[in-house]
């Protein structure tokens, strides 16, 4: 096993290819505007297993799937929705993908722990302890 900590080695990760896609147009946009979390999704993006056009893993976080994660740091168990800046309102669980978190969450298959840094600069770590597809759904392509 590998010992993580922020800014060290993370956990593979995996994507669908239109996750990826739209994920690359978001990171590139949002530079100018928010260039510290921009980057990190940036990076995420540049290590991530593409999954073949059409196909989807029942047991990763991808774009609008709700995941129940546990802050290990506070041993606070969360449910929320990962969704794009323009969907994101806290107050309902949908959380943007532009965010620490969200970034972070992002491709993470079930059982797996990933080290992020807050905003605020304080480091913390989250474990995926549930996938939702709920929104599988909603995603097909028509």
């Amino acid at each position: 096993m590998t010992k993580r900590t922020s800014g060290t080695a993370k956990p593979r990760i995996t994507l669908t290819a239109a996750d990826h896609e739209k994920l690359s147009t978001l990171a590139a946009a949002a530079l100018h505007t928010m260039p510290d979390v921009a980057r990190e999704l940036a990076e995420e993006l540049d290590r991530a297993h593409i999954l073949p056009e059409g196909k989807r893993r029942a047991d990763i976080v991808y774009m609008g799937c709700e995941v129940d994660f546990r802050d290990d740091t506070a041993g606070r168990v969360q449910t929320v929705t990962l969704v794009y800046p323009h969907e994101a309102d806290i107050s309902r669980g949908k959380i943007s993908v532009l965010t620490p978190i969200g970034t972070a969450l992002i491709g993470l298959p079930l059982g797996q722990s990933i080290g992020w840094t807050t905003r605020t600069g304080e480091s913390k770590r989250l474990t995926v302890l549930q996938v939702s597809n709920a929104a599988a759904a909603e995603q097909e392509p028509v």
